[in-house]
């Protein structure tokens, strides 16, 4: 058996760990949440560079100051949506290649994971402005546009919280 054979795969860095993670979990659920996990992630990352361009072009004649620090805090809060989608798959990716993972661990990973993605569409509806609120019947989004549009943060953020603790108890 020569040294090469006795290496683990490489996936060489962020575009790798997607079909890497896909090929080497067993769970079902995860290699579905890592095709989700692409879609959203690009999806997501087009709206915030479209976004940022549209910003640039309407702060584009003004001096420095809060135009400055705004266009970086769109750019921060497109990082901090799209980190929690990539973690699983990154953290899955790294075990199978370092130590070799269980299929309960990429099942708990996967599972949490797409507790992010539905948080994130909970935290989005209860954070529409009133002015652009549909009717609707719902008892369940009627509560949620009642809620203050600054709680649409907790969801995503105790979903980020769970993920770390099924990544930290399963381990």
């Amino acid at each position: 058996m020569t040294a090469a054979a006795d290496e683990p795969e490489s996936y060489n860095g962020l575009p790798g760990a997607f079909p890497y993670a896909f090929r080497a979990s067993d769970s079902l659920l995860f290699k579905m949440y890592v095709g989700v996990a692409l879609l959203l992630t690009v999806g997501i990352a087009l709206m915030f560079v479209f976004g940022i361009v549209v910003l640039l072009g309407a702060s584009a004649s003004v001096r420095g100051g809060t135009f400055t620090f705004s266009r970086a805090f769109f750019l921060f809060v497109g990082l901090l949506v799209v980190a929690p989608l990539l973690a699983p798959v990154l953290l899955v990716a790294r075990r199978h290649r370092r130590q070799g993972s269980s299929t309960a661990y990429d099942r708990g990973m996967g599972l949490a994971a797409l507790g992010f993605v539905a948080s994130l569409y909970v935290g989005l509806i209860i954070s529409v402005p009133p002015a652009l609120q549909e009717p609707t019947g719902s008892a369940v989004v009627a509560t949620l546009y009642a809620l203050p549009q600054l709680a649409g943060l907790a969801p995503p953020l105790l979903a980020v919280g769970v993920l770390y603790l099924v990544h930290r108890l399963l381990r």
